[in-house]
């Protein structure tokens, strides 16, 4: 995206999300360190003497085993072992993981993701895909049919949204566990143009405008469609809804 200027680009976490995970996982302290074009043309060396040993004064360093780093991503890890005997570091790989057979990459994901296929991602990511995102108005329709919606605003535009459909998710608002459903598209049975986020909450129904919501995404249940009118959509979502709590049942204990 800095070299290219590339908008087509979509990664699977924000800057805030991967710095969320990482605390998660126990990381006390994170560095995030500006990609720009000087640092990208940081040859290996001065990358590992400037940035990995005199700004961070690395010790242990991990890393997947097919990363790359220097100008033009012309060094590995047989590169980086070099320099570790040079600066007393550690080199620690992490090999490909496996699951059935397949090995994982942020490629995969992305294309499970962009073929809405959430279970599969799901399990290669080993955590739930979800988005965050603000609660936004929206123009008020699903309250009209008795499907009251939050319009969630990703800002990151870098951010992958799953494919257009219908989806069972989760979420959270005030330590409360939520579950609904998300449409995601154009809502093409009122003509609309752009395409939106718009969650129904199952019993809920307080005011969240303006908060930030992180969605899990769990199940797709089908794709976006164009009805005929109002009344069959409504009909059609209360299909969906039955669909999602059935599945919730077989998921979520008691």
């Amino acid at each position: 995206m800095v070299l290219q200027k590339d908008d087509s680009i979509k990664l699977l976490n924000t800057i805030d999300e991967r710095i969320s995970i990482l605390k998660s996982l126990g990381v006390q302290n994170v560095v995030v360190k500006e990609f720009t074009k000087v640092f990208a043309n940081l040859s290996p060396k001065n990358y590992v003497e400037k940035i990995l040993v005199k700004e961070l004064n690395a010790k242990h360093i991990v890393i997947g085993y097919d990363h790359r780093f220097g100008k033009n991503r012309t060094a590995d890890i047989t590169d980086l072992h070099k320099f570790a005997e040079i600066h007393n570091f550690k080199v620690e790989e992490i090999s490909a993981q496996d699951i059935a057979d397949v090995t994982v990459s942020s490629t995969k994901i992305r294309n499970a993701l962009s073929t809405g296929e959430v279970n599969l991602a799901n399990n290669y990511l080993g955590y739930n895909y979800y988005i965050s995102g603000n609660v936004i108005k929206g123009k008020g329709l699903g309250r009209t049919i008795d499907f009251p919606t939050a319009n969630i605003h990703v800002k990151e535009t870098y951010k992958l949204i799953p494919h257009d459909g219908v989806y069972v998710i989760k979420s959270s608002f005030e330590g409360q566990t939520l579950y609904g459903m998300m449409n995601i598209g154009t809502n093409p049975t009122v003509d609309g143009k752009n395409r939106s986020i718009e969650v129904h909450f199952f019993n809920f129904n307080e005011d969240i405008y303006n908060t930030k919501l992180k969605i899990e995404f769990l199940k797709r249940l089908r794709s976006e469609q164009k009805f005929e009118n109002i009344h069959a959509l409504k009909t059609r979502l209360k299909t969906d809804k039955e669909q999602a709590l059935n599945y919730l049942k077989t998921i979520v204990s008691e």
